[in-house]
């Protein structure tokens, strides 16, 4: 482990060192696959070292997952009390919070799980203050949220690095990037679209890090090393966030005039106070990205007063698995009538993608 350390420190150091240019792409793209394989060896050490299980263990209940992730005393509690019907112990000092507290947020006719986790201080992904275990159990939220002490905007930087570092990748969407391995013939790459971050030669050398030496690569979108190395290893999160700064009432309106221009928060609230949660709630909804689907008997009006709950981009075999499992065996058709739809009533199969408002009515056998 302490080799495997020493290691990482030393290609972190040349990697930060070395001026990025066109002349250096394909040696910092070597280092930085050099240093994903050795976190990935001292990652798998660390895991058979401490035993299978790490991280909280929260069923994920609702209509979608928030994590209220900061550090510790930044008032993660109080604002879980404010936005739900949860009663996570408040207290003014640190890591009040010792297991994971989960609270639902009934807002919209979504009913949204946030949880409340232990502080998370610097050096989390290498398991400083339990940090591991948080972000173990982040990986299984939809949304992150940030709460960000108004006296210590310098917390931010520090999580989203932690985050970053534990392999979880803020407000991203995953590369159109495809490798095919193959027996033999060696490395064919093709892209869709201009590579302004990487060119072929680094591409090869990251390949040969990996130890894939025939593949088909086709890529579709501007990608540079780090996110070629994070399609390589297949093990990444990608997750929405939002950044929400807590306890305004105890800075002054200058101060948080300032606060605002360095980090641009999505919100600026005062949880003890309820200052703006209402807000925040609204906030939340909308960056889950969900739908209303309303649901309709056949030969009956269709209930307009309380929508099914869905994530944007759901089918219509997503809906049957929600409802109930055996849906999708004895599905026959199904009707739909609003934005999806062309006209009323139109006929669809399982995968039809559903849009906000639709009305759907099923036919099971």
């Amino acid at each position: 482990m302490v080799e495997y350390n020493t290691e990482i420190k030393e290609l972190e150091r040349e990697i930060a060192e070395t001026k990025y240019n066109k002349r250096t792409q394909r040696a910092i793209g070597l280092m930085k696959a050099k240093l994903a394989r050795l976190k990935e060896k001292e990652e798998a050490r660390g895991s058979k070292k401490s035993g299978a299980g790490d991280g909280y263990q929260v069923r994920k209940t609702g209509d979608g997952t928030v994590i209220l992730l900061g550090f510790p005393s930044v008032g993660k509690s109080t604002l879980l009390n404010s936005l739900t019907n949860a009663e996570s112990e408040v207290g003014h000092y640190a890591f009040t919070t010792l297991t994971v507290i989960p609270g639902l947020l009934d807002y919209n006719h979504a009913k949204i799980q946030v949880l409340d986790v232990p502080g998370v201080v610097r050096g989390a992904a290498l398991g400083t203050g339990r940090g591991k275990e948080v972000l173990a159990c982040m990986r299984s939220a939809d949304l992150c949220l940030f709460v960000i002490d108004a006296q210590y905007p310098e917390h931010l930087r520090i999580l989203q690095k932690e985050v970053y570092n534990t392999g979880i990748r803020l407000n991203r969407q995953k590369p159109d990037v495809k490798i095919k391995k193959r027996a033999r013939d060696g490395l064919s790459i093709a892209s869709t679209c201009r590579l302004t971050r990487l060119d072929s030669e680094t591409i090869a050398s990251i390949c040969k890090e990996f130890k894939i030496n025939n593949a088909d690569i086709v890529i579709r979108d501007n990608i540079g090393p780090d996110e070629f190395i994070d399609i390589i290893q297949d093990n990444k999160i990608y997750m929405k966030s939002i950044v929400v700064i807590n306890k305004i009432d105890l800075v002054s309106e200058e101060r948080l005039k300032q606060l605002v221009r360095k980090i641009r928060p999505d919100l600026c609230i005062s949880a003890k106070e309820k200052q703006h949660t209402e807000e925040l709630k609204e906030l939340v909804f909308n960056s889950l990205d969900l739908i209303r689907i309303y649901m309709k008997e056949p030969r009956k009006p269709a209930d307009m007063d309380v929508p099914l709950i869905m994530p944007r981009g759901c089918t219509i075999k997503q809906v049957c698995e929600k409802l109930h499992k055996d849906f999708v065996k004895k599905f026959r058709f199904a009707r739909v009538s609003g934005p999806s739809s062309k006209f009323k009533d139109q006929v669809f199969k399982l995968p039809h993608v559903l849009k906000d408002s639709d009305v759907l009515e099923l036919h099971i056998k």
